[in-house]
């Protein structure tokens, strides 16, 4: 962020206190002081507390469409990608953590969403969105391209998707809170990705 781009500094001491205290419970006059400014100078930049959030997603769901793996992925269109090896989808999938976690607007915002998911219609929504249905999509066109390529077996691909990809996301939860066990995270989602492969792979 460059020094003087206030507009910028009011978003990210808004997305450093919505990610702590949600956004309900952030107030403009804490904005106003985190970036060392006015109350009125804020609305200078921003009309509202709601304007603020407006601003902040739509950069953040700019940034989330160009880079997360989940967004408009159609495996149909893409089977060339598919991680037909447990060493391929391991290497795909620590990418994208590493995304998710370091990420300091992706990681602030997940919590965010977090804390405002039973308050706020909006963020509730954009919650199930991101780190429900996205991410279930994505992982169910991989599982089942990858039984139409067999190397998987052909079991129930919604109960064979939920199982590979919701302890990720529950691990990733983890990590959320305690920062130190990232690398303890990383290695049980490995391992966890190479049993999956070896459960499911074809037999006879």
């Amino acid at each position: 962020m460059e020094r003087g781009n206030t507009k910028q500094e009011i978003l990210e001491a808004s997305l450093n206190l919505f990610s702590v205290q949600g956004f309900e419970a952030t107030s403009i006059s804490q904005i106003a002081n985190a970036v060392g400014i006015r109350k009125a100078s804020l609305y200078n930049h921003y009309e509202s507390k709601q304007a603020i959030l407006d601003a902040f997603l739509n950069q953040v769901i700019t940034e989330y469409e160009k880079h997360s793996i989940f967004v408009n992925h159609n495996w149909s269109e893409n089977t060339d990608r598919l991680p037909l090896t447990a060493d391929a989808a391991v290497k795909m999938i620590k990418a994208q953590l590493n995304y998710i976690i370091h990420d300091p607007h992706v990681s602030k915002g997940r919590k965010m969403l977090v804390i405002e998911q039973f308050k706020n219609d909006q963020l509730s929504a954009l919650q199930t969105k991101q780190n429900y249905t996205d991410v279930l999509g994505f992982f169910r066109g991989m599982i089942n391209g990858l039984i139409e390529k067999g190397v998987l077996e052909d079991e129930d691909s919604e109960i064979m998707t939920a199982q590979f990809c919701l302890p990720i996301s529950e691990w990733i939860k983890l990590v959320d809170r305690e920062p130190e066990r990232e690398n303890e995270v990383m290695e049980l989602t490995e391992k966890h990705v190479r049993q999956f492969y070896r459960i499911y792979e074809p037999k006879g």
